[in-house]
């Protein structure tokens, strides 16, 4: 055991957790450079070693890994006796395979240290033949397992399990319960000890409610909880469905400047946001990592959908140039692509980008992360919080910033105040000439032009980014009847507008005044390009026979206000249905997500009737806070 601690050392001290922690621990934290607990390791780790229900809130990058890591480990490791074969002693349930994977390397890293456990996790490589150590099965140890689903089979895990015997699962929900489905995995009240659920609140998500049932099923109720996330408050509606009892709430904030209390954000990040029109979004993400000096290690970019990371992952390297390296990431990519590249971000040693969906929004913990751009901001205001922490971890200075259209999407500053995560205007003056604009959209439309396979990919991206768009919960913000539709075709590099029902009024240039041969316009794929003229030709043989059978399709003799009348009534049809759906989905909602919905559309009208009036005012003072009142921003430490 480890020696108690004199008088008079630091509450913070590692050597003085009630109970105390094993001295291998000690020197496990040690050798990792942590030379004291943050505060919500002081709290959480004694509650949940001395057999408490936790629900631990605290700020991104506060250290809340190793406040479940620790506890876990010393449980299983102070049993009277080790557990049965295929009895599992302890489970942490993560929200997303980045995470997880990140949990399980955390604890190999603690692992390490205890030489039962390590000797078992990598074993020497010796004779087989060799004897084993006698009463080696009454040793007490640690035996760890990863389940994430793409990267192997549930067979596979299962196969995994029964030649290990694991004791602790860190796990995604959907391969967890498959595994727990198993005849062959017990979770007895005699052996299970401790469950973690490690971002709570996105567990407690719509997505992840049913698994996370069926997993809370097959478990002993007689168990300790832990609940670890930055924003547990939003779900605490959910937690007694969890099945804590009488669980402890831990809740570590930052005090913030200016009268603003309660940060949910590490005080050496810096939040901001930028105004800019759409044609200069892109040319300014390259003025913004040039601003920031010294040059950024590593930055993160949050698009709305998968689709814009397969596409602005062939355009921005064009339009950022050779100083950046990017790195694409999104949930849709096939489990190895999607480990190999946030490897690949993660050990770069060179200015690297990483263009991400929400997918690497909670939980990843890099702690070398300068800046943070959302250059569409999130559809879900709770999710603004966890983007922007990915910067500013572990003390370090960050920045984030929010890119929004000139109009109404600046009322969404007021908005963020309101939900208590205020932004300040960017530190630095970013100017986009209209040439600069001009030439990133040559760019990206000559490299579409050089591949018919890049335009499809921007059709398919701008279609998905409109969706989403449309679905924000702060919808009097981002309304899409307020959107230029030339302004953001050219912006993105597009050829031509795509096709959509949001455009059916739109009276501009759908070509986007490129003029091009589109029969003879080929894809750089061989095959691909063979398959696009064998379609134009079976379409061109079939056209005139088609044209004289289908009886469908309108003459031109139909009078022009019959085809107005008919475009009415589908309108009506449509506006009816999207009504039907509305009513179903708001008789779906539990009471409090219609309270919280109808107070996020109060709270979006307010906003509105304040800001209308005083925009011009407002704008003058936003420009005045610019050169005064506002802290400068100087670098990373």
């Amino acid at each position: 055991m480890a020696p108690k601690p004199p008088s008079g050392t630091s509450a913070r001290a590692w050597d003085a957790v009630s109970p105390p922690l094993s001295d291998w621990v000690l020197d496990a934290v040690s050798s990792m450079g942590f030379t004291r607990m943050t505060p919500v390791q002081a709290s959480a780790i004694p509650l949940f070693m001395a057999h408490k229900d936790v629900v631990v809130e605290a700020v991104t990058g506060s250290g809340k890994t190793l406040s479940f890591l620790i506890p876990v480990v010393e449980k299983l490791l102070r049993l009277e006796e080790p557990l049965k074969k295929h009895h599992v002693g302890a489970i942490i349930v993560s929200p997303t395979r980045e995470l997880a994977s990140q949990i399980y390397n955390v604890l190999l890293s603690l692992l390490a240290f205890h030489s039962p456990s390590a000797s078992v996790i990598n074993p020497a490589e010796t004779d087989e033949a060799a004897p084993r150590p006698k009463h080696s099965s009454s040793i007490l140890k640690v035996v760890p397992q990863l389940l994430l689903g793409g990267s192997t089979s549930p067979a596979e895990d299962l196969s995994t399990f029964l030649k290990r015997s694991p004791n602790l699962l860190v796990a995604t929900p959907g391969r967890l319960i498959e595994l727990l489905s198993s005849p062959h995995v017990h979770c007895p009240q005699s052996s299970f000890e401790m469950l973690v659920l490690d971002e709570a609140d996105r567990l407690l998500d719509l997505g992840f409610k049913e698994t996370l049932q069926s997993i809370l099923r097959r478990l002993p109720k007689q168990r300790r909880t832990g609940l670890f996330s930055a924003s547990v408050s939003e779900a605490v509606d959910q937690i007694v469905r969890v099945g804590l009892r009488n669980p402890v709430k831990v809740v570590v904030k930052v005090k913030g400047g200016s009268g603003v209390d309660d940060k949910r954000t590490p005080a050496s990040l810096q939040m901001t946001y930028l105004t800019i029109p759409p044609t200069h979004k892109f040319p300014a993400l390259k003025h913004i990592l040039n601003t920031v000096q010294p040059t950024p290690l590593k930055s993160i970019f949050f698009v709305s959908t998968c689709s814009g990371v397969d596409y602005f992952s062939v355009i921005l390297p064009l339009i950022l140039g050779d100083d950046f390296q990017l790195v694409p990431l999104h949930g849709k990519q096939p489990a190895n692509v999607r480990q190999k590249n946030f490897n690949r971000f993660v050990n770069y040693h060179t200015p690297a980008v990483l263009l991400t969906t929400d997918v690497a929004s909670r939980g990843l913990d890099i702690p070398s992360v300068d800046v943070v751009v959302q250059i569409d901001p999130p559809a879900d205001p709770k999710t603004f919080i966890h983007r922007c922490g990915r910067a500013g971890r572990a003390g370090r200075r960050g920045l984030s910033v929010v890119l929004l259209h000139p109009g109404r999407e600046e009322d969404y500053v007021s908005f963020l105040e309101v939900r208590k995560t205020p932004v300040a205007p960017f530190p630095e003056p970013i100017t986009v000439s209209d040439a600069d604009a001009a030439a990133a959209t040559q760019v990206a439309r000559k490299a579409a032009r050089a591949d018919r396979a890049i335009h499809d990919r921007g059709q398919k991206a701008f279609v998905s980014w409109l969706r989403s768009y449309s679905k924000h919960q702060a919808s009097s913000i981002f309304r899409v009847a307020d959107l230029d539709w030339e302004g953001l075709g050219k912006a993105w590099g597009l050829l031509k507008l795509p096709k959509m029902p949001e455009l059916r009024n739109f009276d501009g240039d759908r070509t986007l005044g490129v003029k091009l041969d589109w029969d003879n316009y080929t894809y750089k794929d061989k095959q691909r390009e063979k398959r696009r003229l064998e379609v134009a030709q079976e379409q061109a043989q079939s056209g005139p026979q088609q044209e004289s059978t289908n009886k469908k399709r309108p003459s031109d003799s139909v009078a022009w206000s019959n085809n107005v009348e008919n475009k009415n009534k589908k309108a009506k049809r449509r506006e009816l249905k999207q009504v039907a759906q509305d009513k179903k989905r708001w008789e779906k909602m539990t009471d409090e997500e219609k309270t919280k919905a109808l107070e996020t559309e109060q709270m979006v009208d307010r906003i509105r009737a304040e800001n209308e009036e005083q925009r011009r005012l407002n704008r003058e003072a936003a420009k005045a806070n610019k050169t005064g009142g506002e802290e400068e921003f100087k670098g990373f430490d």
